[in-house]
């Protein structure tokens, strides 16, 4: 009974104790010099409405140091954000890159305009209603600059988005800003993109390799690292390791230099062939309509580089209309351009026959000359027309770009244009195989008079051949202006390389116009960095005239009597 009495007595005590235990608790913690937590006030909440936004302490303080209008302490900022945990963070720097990162001088606020125009709390991003009057954009030098990117960088390692995460470690190898190191190891542990992590271990390579307080396995493996890379950039970030930096580092980095110098020999040779490929590309597709008319018709046509103007200007003129009446179909503006290029050159191609070259046949001098003139008139017209000045002409989306094949960087436009001179080659090389024109183009290449006397009309055979050549020569100028300026002059620029083609392979050979184009092409391309791009053209020429002395008809002559006389 006694007991019971006790346990009932402890029962009513026990909320008591507690509640003058809770009470006595601040008296003890100041009685014992613990310092007392600061109480925060409570913030009203009306009905139906969000709690207002508080600013972080620490964050605040980073932001007044944005206040002091001073580069110092500016970049420090900028390193703070780099490693805040505050949603705020990437706004600031975002607003200070844009120079929208404003602040008032009397109190020390930093504010944010939106590109609406609007004025928010850069520290609770919440709108400010009455902003002060007397705001200063938060001035910013090449240092605050490179802080900022190195900011951006950091702030972005950990986004969700895979493609702003390579991007932020881009940043962060260019900067190599140590503060961002915590942030990049933390991106690094949680990355599992084999890509982005490359890049992430790559920008910690770059932060630790001349850092003196990095262990010396560390640098050992950034050296590694960067080697591995084999770029100029690390390369030039070897080059920077100091002098006091550790022996095995300062003897593995120069390896590492000797190591990648080579590499990017071979490739530069790698890119100059690249190079030269697509100067093949395009020396073929302005000389192969060459290569028929001068093989069928022995015309030295001085015009010929005209047509691939007028080729360059119907594309321009396909996408003006395209562009003010369906912007939408503005990626089929080169499909479009190609058949209407082709189209108007060609009948451009047989009028200037039937006018002119017809009645100048087995005169070459007059030739040249009648169709010298007629070039000058084209490129005036054009002037009279369009203007002297250059036009736009613009590149679909599918041609736009480019993707790195190691250390050698291949553009979308140069590929495709390759596969549209391969592409061409192989159409004219059918037509001229399996159809009836093409064999009465070859029958009159070979014997004229022979043709003739089979009841071939070689006069009509003549212009047709002359209006094909010369529509090639026009999509060849639809190529040509993904890649060169469009203007009355551009034809000037080619008509010379595609006579050395065309006598270099072999004239009215097609096999042949396709091996000179790229021989000539690559060869060029590589003697230009020993010799200059003048020096090296000259070189060229010299060797063609040399090896015209030895074959007379070309790399590959034709076959036939009347060819053989």
């Amino acid at each position: 009974m006694r007991g019971g009495r006790l346990a009932a007595l402890a029962s009513g005590l026990g909320p008591l104790l507690l509640l003058a235990l809770l009470l006595a608790a601040p008296g003890a913690a100041r009685a014992q010099g613990t310092p007392e937590a600061p109480v925060t006030p409570a913030v009203p909440v009306t009905s139906g409405a969000p709690p207002a936004v508080t600013a972080d302490t620490g964050f605040a303080a980073i932001l007044g140091k944005f206040s002091t209008d001073r580069y110092a302490d500016t970049a420090a900022a900028l390193a703070e954000l780099a490693t805040s945990p505050s949603p705020q963070a990437a706004a600031v720097v975002d607003a200070l890159a844009d120079g929208r990162l404003l602040y008032d001088g009397a109190s020390k606020a930093v504010f944010i305009r939106t590109p609406a125009g609007a004025i928010r709390d850069a520290a609770t991003g919440a709108p400010v209603a009455s902003p002060p009057v007397d705001l200063s954009p938060v001035r910013a030098n090449n240092r605050v600059r490179r802080a900022i990117e190195a900011a951006m960088g950091a702030l972005s390692l950990l986004d969700a988005d895979a493609d702003r995460r390579r991007e932020a470690a881009a940043a962060v190898f260019k900067s190599r800003d140590p503060a961002v190191l915590p942030t990049l190891d933390a991106a690094l542990a949680r990355e599992g993109v084999p890509q982005v992590k490359a890049a992430l271990a790559e920008a910690r390579a770059a932060i630790l390799l001349n850092s003196p307080a990095a262990p010396e396995a560390e640098r050992l493996s950034a050296v590694k690292l960067l080697v591995d890379r084999g770029d100029q950039e690390a390369l030039g970030l070897l080059r920077t390791v100091p002098a006091d930096a550790p022996a095995a580092v300062k003897s593995a980095a120069q390896v590492g230099i000797v190591s990648i110098e080579r590499d990017l020999k071979f490739w530069a040779v790698a890119q100059n062939v690249w190079y030269g490929l697509s100067l093949g590309s395009v020396l073929l597709l302005a000389a192969i309509g060459l290569a028929i008319t001068f093989g069928v018709m022995g015309v030295i046509n001085m015009a010929h580089g005209e047509m691939v103007m007028l080729g360059a200007y119907t594309t321009f003129v396909v996408q003006d209309v395209i562009r003010s009446s369906a912007p939408h179909l503005f990626d089929w503006s080169l499909a479009i351009a190609l058949p209407a290029a082709f189209l108007f050159t060609g009948l451009v191609g047989v009028v200037l026959e039937r006018t002119v070259i017809r009645f100048l046949y087995g005169r070459p001098l007059e030739t040249l000359l009648a169709t010298w003139g007629v070039s000058l008139m084209l490129q005036q017209a054009v002037r009279s027309i369009f203007g002297p000045t250059n036009q736009e002409v613009g590149a679909p989306s599918w041609m736009s770009g480019a993707f790195q094949v190691g250390q050698m960087s291949i553009t979308y436009n140069r590929l495709w244009i390759i596969v549209f001179s391969l592409l061409v080659f192989v159409a004219l090389l059918l037509v001229l195989k399996r159809t009836s024109l093409g064999l009465y183009v070859r029958a009159v290449t070979q014997n004229r008079r022979m043709a003739a006397a089979m009841g071939i009309r070689t006069g009509r055979i003549d212009a047709l051949t002359f209006g094909l050549g010369s529509g090639i020569a026009g999509i060849a100028g639809v190529a040509l202006s993904q890649i060169d300026n469009v203007s009355p002059n551009l034809g000037q620029g080619y008509i010379i390389d595609s006579f050395m083609v065309v006598v270099f392979g072999g004239v009215g050979n097609l096999w042949g116009t396709l091996v000179g184009a790229f021989t000539l092409g690559v060869a060029n391309k590589l003697l230009e960095p020993f010799a200059g791009a003048v020096l090296g053209k000259i070189a060229l020429l010299v060797f063609i005239i040399l090896f015209i002395q030895k074959r007379p008809r070309g790399l590959f002559a034709l076959k036939g009597r009347a060819v053989e006389s």
